[in-house]
């Protein structure tokens, strides 16, 4: 029975199912219909190659990350059945509950999608597993990482997802201090604790070179440094420093073509960026040779400059115009995913850092 990362990434997908179900969470109220009454409507006069291959595949993953964690921790029984079960259920909550936003149409035919989806996807992971990929999974798992590394896997994967939102520095995630004071300052609007709440003097810059050449550096090198902490070889520490690097620029081109189009995919790449990437690649490469907790230590200290720099940086005079773009019809509901993701990630970072130290301080 091993602890598997799949049940972590299984949670934090119905957390996006959920966001991308409901958004934009506005104008609740009740329409004067039962929340049911989609699952006996007409079959509808059109349909899109589309919407068919969304709904699909928007559950796909969730019914095989349950699968795969029903086969990691050696429950073998109802693998198909179980994850199939529960996507369903979630599936036909989002649709009951779309029924109370007027922006939403509760849709059956979305529904059975979904459920077939998340059977596809639970299909896929039995076969897998019965011609021995997981296993040999599980095997590279343990040659790669160190036990109980799941956390760290979850956040590496989830780090390319994090940049997919063009932040206003690249490889930027973490950029909150804007949007927080403005949300606190609306929570506490006509109230006497307006008063309390610090004001900055002045507007915030654009970063000088430097300085966002330094971001850069960090942006980059903070992934590394998780990864150094929870793989120990340094031959596959290169590796993964490696595959960072790679992921973020290509992920951050995708973004940039997605918000602009594709003749700007690489207009964020300018010479600070330039010369932080090289910087950070070759540091890491040095740190490679450093062992788990030096790794903690130095990210935890990278975060903190790195989260403080970057909050000083306005965000990007694009932004508007970023915003309108990715939400224009198919990218409606997946900006504020992306967001979310670039907006937490680094603060889950150090969450995580902080609490393997103290376990593994704990049991020495």
């Amino acid at each position: 029975m091993h602890k598997s990362a799949a049940w972590p990434l299984a949670l934090i997908y119905s957390g996006l199912v959920v966001y991308a179900s409901l958004y934009p969470f506005a104008d609740w109220r009740d329409q004067g219909i039962a929340p049911w009454v989609f699952l006996g409507a007409p079959l509808p006069r059109y349909w899109t190659g589309f919407d068919v291959a969304v709904n699909l595949a928007g559950y796909a993953p969730l019914g095989a990350l349950l699968a795969l964690g029903k086969i990691r921790s050696g429950q073998l029984r109802h693998a198909l059945t179980m994850p199939m079960i529960v996507a369903s259920l979630l599936a036909l909550a989002m649709e009951m509950l779309q029924s109370y936003l007027p922006a939403r149409i509760p849709s059956r035919e979305d529904w059975l999608l979904n459920s077939t989806g998340s059977l596809l996807g639970a299909a896929c992971v039995i076969l897998l597993a019965k011609w021995g990929a997981i296993d040999r999974w599980s095997r590279i798992r343990s040659r790669w990482f160190v036990p109980q590394s799941r956390g760290g896997m979850v956040l590496l994967a989830l780090w390319p997802l994090a940049l997919l939102f063009p932040p206003a520095v690249p490889f930027g995630v973490g950029q909150v201090m804007e949007r927080l004071e403005e949300a606190v300052g609306e929570l506490l609007a006509d109230t006497p604790f307006l008063d309390w709440l610090p004001v900055r003097e002045t507007d915030l810059q654009p970063l000088l070179p430097g300085t966002e050449m330094l971001c850069v550096l960090l942006g980059l090198l903070i992934p590394c440094l998780l990864g150094f902490c929870v793989i120990r070889a340094r031959v596959r520490r290169a590796v993964l420093v490696l595959m960072v690097v790679g992921s973020g620029v290509a992920v951050s081109g995708l973004s940039a073509a997605l918000s602009w189009g594709p003749l700007h995919a690489w207009a964020w790449l300018g010479l600070p960026a330039q010369v932080g990437m090289a910087m950070a690649l070759v540091l890491a490469l040095v740190l490679t040779l450093v062992p788990w907790r030096t790794s903690a230590g130095l990210l935890l200290l990278a975060l903190g400059v790195y989260l403080s720099l970057l909050n000083q940086a306005p965000e990007s005079a694009y932004f508007t115009q970023t915003l309108h773009a990715w939400e224009q019809g198919r990218f409606i509901r997946f900006h504020g995913l992306a967001q979310w993701l670039g907006w937490l990630w680094p603060y889950a970072v150090m969450v995580y850092v902080l609490s393997m130290i103290w376990q593994r301080d704990a049991k020495n």
